[in-house]
């Protein structure tokens, strides 16, 4: 059984946004998982720039605007989004609570946010697909539900991975593409494991003093390539995005390969430290690949950063590591309370800004950061 501290038995009355729930899901962890959730590569750099960089625009409002008929449902990939929100792809779920991915794609169900699973996750992708529907037959909902995908040292796993997700009733595939040589001193605590990868063989390597470090592994060669991308594209018609874009040339590319969207990323800060805000990266990636979908991950924790994301091009946001305090604080219920926060902040921001849909939401509604237009 995992050893994990008992959540609380309800949401805290002094919880009111997702800062909050950081605050508080220290105390319902054990040191080492609390210290995976919140690692960061190098000193940080990446990762506090993601924040800040939200911070450095301002919103503008426009006056007495017409709000009737406000929505923030948007259409994608032939799906209805009740909000430009999904939770973003989070490895082992159960390290900060018992019910893991079950109860996160539950809670995403109940407020209508999208959900990725990834493929590290901790319940099975069958198991969560089966969570979803139970979900909305309880509750009369939908919410999109995508998986995401590492791909395997063996291309037969990969595809497995991928004819799983298809007849589980997954609307997408998202290729990770920037996490192939990420360094990890984590050890899963006992009952936990990567539910998906049963039986299958796994690129790891321990480097040794005077021996391989990266180059010449098992783990270098098992990063992904141009040529595993086509080869995706080649075996599923699901609407196939790749997450982890920081260069516009790259994005172009993509395009130009078959990839229906992407996702702006730099892992969170946990992969390469030095590399740019998400944020920052937006606008260009929008301007170099016209009406391919681009979504955004990386630092957002409130309500106006998703506005800010979506000034800038963004389709939709994705929202992770508070997703997991919440959950770690008081389970189910945070976690769909924290989704219900951020979908309250996006609709008060966009009200208070004269915004009634999506499409309101331009670069006119910001005030770009000084030396920057």
């Amino acid at each position: 059984m995992v050893d994990h501290l008992t959540p609380l038995a309800s949401i805290p009355p002094d919880v009111r946004t997702l800062a909050d729930y950081e605050r508080r899901a220290p105390a319902q962890l054990t040191a080492d998982v609390w210290a995976h959730i919140q690692d960061v590569a190098g000193t940080g750099l990446s990762a506090q720039d993601n924040r800040a960089a939200f911070d450095r625009w301002r919103l503008m409002p426009r006056a007495l605007a017409d709000l009737v008929g406000g929505t923030t449902a948007f259409d994608l990939f032939g799906e209805r989004h009740a909000a430009p929100v999904l939770v973003a792809p989070l490895a082992y779920g159960r390290i900060a609570h018992p019910e893991g991915e079950r109860a996160i794609i539950r809670a995403a169900t109940a407020i209508g946010i999208g959900y990725i699973l990834s493929t590290l996750s901790s319940v099975t992708l069958e198991e969560v697909a089966e969570a979803r529907r139970s979900a909305e037959a309880q509750l009369g909902g939908a919410a999109p539900l995508w998986f995401q995908l590492y791909l395997q040292p063996r291309r037969e796993d990969s595809l497995a991975l991928v004819r799983r997700a298809e007849a589980a009733g997954y609307h997408a595939i998202v290729l990770t593409i920037d996490a192939g040589v990420k360094p990890s001193g984590f050890i899963l605590p006992p009952g936990v494991e990567a539910a998906n990868l049963r039986d299958m063989p796994r690129a790891q390597h321990v480097a040794a003093a005077g021996g391989r470090i990266i180059f010449g592994t098992a783990l270098a060669d098992a990063v992904p390539s141009w040529d595993d991308l086509a080869w995706l594209r080649e075996v599923t018609q699901l609407p196939l995005l790749v997450k982890g874009m920081m260069a516009p040339g790259d994005a172009q590319r993509m395009v130009a390969a078959g990839v229906d969207g992407l996702i702006v990323s730099n892992h969170g800060g946990r992969v390469l430290d030095g590399l740019p805000a998400a944020l920052d990266q937006l606008r260009e990636i929008v301007a170099a690949v016209g009406d391919t979908p681009v979504l955004i991950d990386g630092g957002v924790r409130c309500g106006t950063d998703v506005v800010k994301a979506l000034c800038l091009g963004a389709h939709a946001v994705l929202v992770g590591r508070p997703v997991l305090h919440a959950l770690a604080v008081a389970g189910l219920p945070g976690a769909a309370h924290a989704l219900h926060l951020l979908r309250t902040e996006v609709e008060v921001a966009m009200a208070q800004l004269g915004c009634a849909t999506i499409a309101d939401l331009t670069l006119e509604r910001l005030v770009p950061p000084i030396g920057r237009t």
